[in-house]
């Protein structure tokens, strides 16, 4: 299958479209924070995880140390090394790819590749999304910061929760379990109190502090809940699956 008639191409461009633009509202609020156009760049180009970003210029302009800012944005970057591991074993890199394949290993990348069942398609997936959110996120944020000071107070344009809307578009649908709702809420209430208490940045990571401990002790698995409710193929996966291993096996036997 050639990439322009690739499902994966078209998912994530489609994907790459949507993030890249909320690099607007980073590039916007990252000034507002105090940072320069090139910190902020910097920040977009080398550290290039959002959550990651809008926690550090959040922690920054709330008044929080650079220590603080650095630990809530390694702690929810982490998550990234988690997809690297399970990257690594789908697009099977090597050499100058690799390292490249490690900075845009993101959530859109890993989500766009591991919706695939050919290999072939996962690889497409995850470099059309990868390099196409690594390249408008970086464009939008140069827009944004360099528009910053032209706009004003980012607030009045609603940038400041542009974010917050996207992250939890993205938790919404996948709370459908009593376990981790109850999680979220927890780590909500307790962001809430905290807030007031404690010196900015600090909040998140007592409430993920909190979430880590309820899942060590908590061991019983969760069958649902955190899963997509979308299902990308017509038929149950179990059943793509096994068509599908079928097929590359076929005459092995």
């Amino acid at each position: 299958m050639s990439w322009f008639k690739s499902p994966a191409v078209r998912v994530g461009l489609s994907i790459s479209i949507a993030t890249g633009l909320y690099g607007l509202s980073f590039g916007a609020l990252s000034v507002a924070a105090g940072l320069t156009f090139w910190q902020t760049m910097a920040l977009s180009l080398l550290l290039f995880s959002g959550g990651s970003q809008f926690a550090f210029i959040g922690v920054i302009g709330g008044g929080g140390t650079g220590v603080a800012a650095m630990s809530a944005a390694t702690l929810l970057g982490i998550r990234n090394g988690v997809y690297g591991m399970q990257m690594n074993a789908l697009v099977r890199p090597s050499g100058l790819r690799k390292a490249i394949a490690a900075q845009i290993t993101i959530d859109e990348s890993a989500a766009t590749a591991s919706g695939q069942l050919d290999n072939a398609e996962q690889r497409r997936g995850f470099w059309t999304a990868g390099l196409g959110v690594f390249t408008l996120w970086n464009i939008f944020t140069a827009v944004g910061a360099l528009a910053g000071d032209a706009m004003g107070d980012p607030k009045q344009w609603g940038l400041d929760g542009a974010a917050v809307a996207a992250f939890l578009g993205l938790l919404w649908p996948r709370l459908h379990a009593k376990q981790p709702a109850a999680i979220a809420v927890v780590c909500a209430l307790i962001t809430v109190l905290t807030i007031p208490l404690m010196p900015s940045g600090v909040p998140i990571l007592i409430a993920a502090a909190v979430a880590g401990a309820i899942g060590w002790f908590k061991h019983d698995a969760v069958p649902a809940g955190m899963a997509p409710d979308v299902e990308p193929y017509e038929e149950p996966y179990s059943e793509h699956d096994v068509d599908h291993y079928a097929a590359e096996h076929k005459g092995e036997q």
